[in-house]
């Protein structure tokens, strides 16, 4: 075992960031068990972004093929006006973007990202997986943590590290703010088989339609064999929860004005996927003795900058070196952890509720976004470097 650390990590939630967090320590030589409360490890949602820092993480994993084999790598960002159809903006993600970042811009299905995750976990001597196991709370004894489960099958190991989500159960005893601030938009999603995608769609880019308090982006998933939508308004409807169905009536209503194109996109969906929209206000502090928070649980955000998973990826990677810097040192490398993330992770945050705000603008405030966007080089890559250089 490595240096002082003679029990496992004990990992709550066996989704991305979970599963990412194993990993990472086991390439550090650290044993973990990985704790998920449904019967089966599995993702909810659709497609997601991977940006050029995340597959620098991918390679710190030893992941890089299986995820190059898997991932639709577009050639283009488009962002159009989805009540005139003008192009506003556009990014090129082609050749000059992965000579610039040193690494590509791709999309991948969330159950495609966790299933390359599990398979390497599950390779590994040093990781159990375990299912419906719940866990609720947790004791902290001296150099030993305890997981609670609702199941009363109790774990213990020598840290904890909850990777459980926006509702997470252990973030109350560490941060203690309270719900997440509901955003008041509604997220719908759904995935096509390319063989039913309008001709006009059926191309290699990603293509995000703008208009007042709604958008739309769709773009190539798995190879480019299936097809990803995912429309976003403004609502007051609340359904907690990220796996309820949507009202197609809403969803019409709320775009009755789009342009055609979207329209037809929207035709084409029989049965929607909603979600609504939270996220928290940053903090500095979500790591307490030798329990500490990653991903979501820690940082959640909106959708608007597609950096979620890639900001968990981050942190496990980050958390593991660190670990290994400070020979075991767990609560050392706990308080090293978000000190080291958490100004990061917050401009992610941030950033994401501006590009909201920038998405469903509307009237003058549209027509100044787009004045302010359009024009711009395909190649100018400065205003997203802040994200796509990534971390060393």
């Amino acid at each position: 075992m490595v240096g002082k650390i003679d029990q496992p990590i004990l990992i709550t939630g066996g989704g991305i960031g979970g599963c990412a967090a194993a990993l990472a320590l086991s390439l550090k030589g650290y044993t973990s068990i990985v704790m998920e409360q449904s019967s089966e490890f599995g993702e909810i949602g659709a497609g997601i972004q991977l940006g050029p820092n995340v597959h620098k993480m991918f390679i710190r994993l030893g992941i890089k093929k299986e995820i190059q084999d898997m991932a639709f790598y577009p050639e283009n960002i488009f962002m159009n006006d989805g009540l005139t159809g003008e192009l506003i903006t556009q990014v090129d993600t082609g050749e000059k973007f992965r000579e610039r970042f040193g690494a590509p811009y791709g999309v991948i299905h969330r159950a495609d990202l966790l299933d390359i995750l599990l398979g390497a976990c599950r390779a590994s001597d040093l990781i159990t997986m375990l299912t419906s196991t719940k866990v609720v709370d947790y004791e902290e004894n001296g150099d030993q943590v305890k997981s609670i489960t609702e199941n009363g099958n109790n774990h213990e190991g020598s840290a904890l590290i909850a990777a459980d989500g926006l509702w997470s159960q252990i973030r109350p005893k560490i941060v203690g703010d309270g719900d997440p601030r509901v955003s008041g938009h509604i997220a719908y999603r759904a995935v096509l088989p390319i063989e039913e995608v309008p001709e006009f769609a059926k191309n290699n880019d990603v293509v995000l339609w703008a208009g007042p308090k709604f958008h739309l982006v769709h773009y190539k998933l798995r190879r480019g064999e299936l097809f990803n939508i995912v429309a976003v308004f403004h609502s007051d409807r609340y359904e907690e929860g990220w796996d309820a169905f949507g009202d197609p009536e809403e969803l019409k209503d709320r775009f009755v004005d789009a342009r055609e194109e979207v329209q037809t996109l929207l035709a084409k969906i029989e049965s929607w996927k909603m979600w609504v929209l939270c996220d928290r206000e940053p903090v500095k502090t979500w790591s307490k003795g030798r329990v500490t928070l990653l991903g979501d649980a820690a940082h959640p955000m909106l959708q608007y900058l597609a950096a979620g998973a890639g900001m968990a990826i981050e942190d496990s990677v980050v958390l593991a070196d660190l670990l290994e810097k400070n020979d075991s040192n767990i609560e050392k490398s706990f308080v090293d952890y978000q000190d080291t993330r958490y100004l990061r992770t917050g401009r992610v945050q941030t950033m994401a509720r501006i590009y909201g705000e920038l998405y469903h603008a509307g009237g003058v405030v549209g027509e100044l976004r787009t004045q302010m966007l359009k024009g711009k080089d395909p190649q100018n890559y400065d205003g997203i470097a802040w994200l796509y250089d990534g971390i060393e």
